[in-house]
């Protein structure tokens, strides 16, 4: 994604940022329909995907683009899905997809469909149980988007993903996210911008609260454009990071506000936006996986934007070093969660309420509740947990009767 448009005619170079971000698309997604077709019991499942800016499909180099990384990511998990369901004995499963490609710069859609309609085609015929219908448009996104809403109310989707990889930042506005999540049962949207758009966009509606937001940088007023020399600093990360998330923070119940990573200047943030914390969950554990595609600068265990990024806060880059610190905090932060809600918590609703401010991998965060000696997790028949890989979400989170230090309000929390 850049600032000026694509030439698919003349063939796009696959930039690296693009490449992390297909990466981590490619594996989110994959474990987004093993996630929502895990039930035995399931023979059927339909979703829709929405590329409102799809480009022409394969780069210059060969490299497929997200169109046609949804579609193989499709036919691999039909074919994944009923091999395992068959040596089970299980019933075979049917996947629909309703795939929505749109594109306004001319000429680009019909190089889509030259690579698409092929691939489209060999996916029909060869992979029994995946049923693919794909539509095409040529306009821009925000003048598109009721059409595209009417189009998924009368097919009756529930489950839609929107990739919205845009050029800057004023191809779609912060209504139209809202809109999406509120709109379907199960909604996800990937958002691609670079910053250096958004900051232009609040200078110009919003200058006082931006320089609120960085005036401990020396940005003044008259200086908001010529940023290059701070993208490359920890701490403009941290404030761009926290400008980025009360931006969009009320589009949906889940916002992640990560920047792809670039130690040469953040620039490019993909947000993911979900309503539930299953898909924050799995989300945060694929970036685990491709540490050090996506930064953030904060706190690393349950509230990572309560710190003064001007004094404090560290870059984690969801490797081994980070999710290291991060077991620390969780083991101070999981307690205080767990009081401000009295002495016990249903796991669900724990999840419910830490995930949109949290970058640690469930995995931590399961073997934090465990090694705590204040905390102790009882399933629904009475019985103790004492594994982390055994924890579920009908479990009860609770403090011990019989307390260690107890630390929880000796340190309070600072306030944003």
């Amino acid at each position: 994604m850049v600032e000026t448009r694509y030439s698919w005619e003349a063939g796009v170079e696959l930039e690296e940022h693009t490449r992390c971000k297909h990466k981590i698309l490619r594996e989110y997604f994959a474990r987004y329909l093993a996630v929502r077709c895990a039930l035995p019991q399931q023979t059927k499942f339909r979703l829709a995907i929405v590329e409102a800016f799809a480009g022409g499909g394969r780069y210059k180099c060969g490299s497929p683009g997200s169109p046609l990384i949804f579609i193989e990511g499709l036919r691999a998990a039909v074919e994944g899905f009923n091999i395992t369901r068959n040596a089970q004995g299980m019933a075979p499963l049917d996947i629909e997809c309703f795939l929505i490609f749109n594109d306004e710069e001319p000429g680009t859609i019909a190089i889509l469909k030259s690579n698409v309609e092929p691939i489209l085609a060999a996916a029909r015929t060869e992979v029994q149980k995946l049923h693919l219908q794909a539509v095409y448009f040529e306009k821009p996104f925000e003048a598109l988007y009721p059409e595209i809403k009417a189009l998924l109310e009368r097919g009756r989707y529930q489950n839609v993903l929107f990739n919205l990889d845009q050029y800057g930042h004023s191809d779609v506005q912060r209504s139209t996210l809202a809109d999406i999540s509120a709109s379907f049962a199960s909604a996800e949207i990937f958002h691609t911008f670079a910053i250096s758009a958004l900051l232009a966009f609040l200078s110009r509606t919003n200058s006082v609260l931006l320089i609120k937001q960085l005036g401990f940088l020396g940005i003044t007023q008259t200086d908001l454009s010529p940023l290059q020399g701070l993208m490359s600093k920890q701490e403009w990360l941290g404030a761009a990071e926290r400008l980025v998330f009360d931006y969009f923070h009320g589009c949906a119940q889940f916002v992640n506000p990560f920047s792809i990573n670039n130690p040469d200047g953040w620039r490019y943030w993909l947000i993911h936006f979900a309503n539930n914390y299953r898909a924050r969950q799995e989300y945060n554990n694929v970036l685990h996986h491709n540490n050090s595609m996506q930064a953030h600068f904060g706190r690393s265990g349950l509230n990572m934007l309560s710190f003064d990024p001007s004094t404090e806060g560290a870059l984690y880059l969801f490797d081994v070093s980070g999710r290291g610190n991060a077991k620390q905090q969780l083991l101070e932060d999981i307690p205080r969660v767990v009081t401000d809600f009295g002495d016990a918590i249903q796991v669900g609703q724990f999840y419910g309420s830490i995930y949109n401010m949290t970058p640690a991998h469930m995995d931590d965060i399961h073997t934090a509740m465990i090694e705590n000696g204040d905390l102790e997790i009882i399933t629904e028949g009475g019985g103790l947990r004492r594994k982390p890989n055994t924890i579920r979400s009908d479990d009860t989170l609770r403090m011990k009767q019989q307390r260690t230090l107890f630390p929880i309000f000796l340190k309070p929390e600072k306030k944003r």
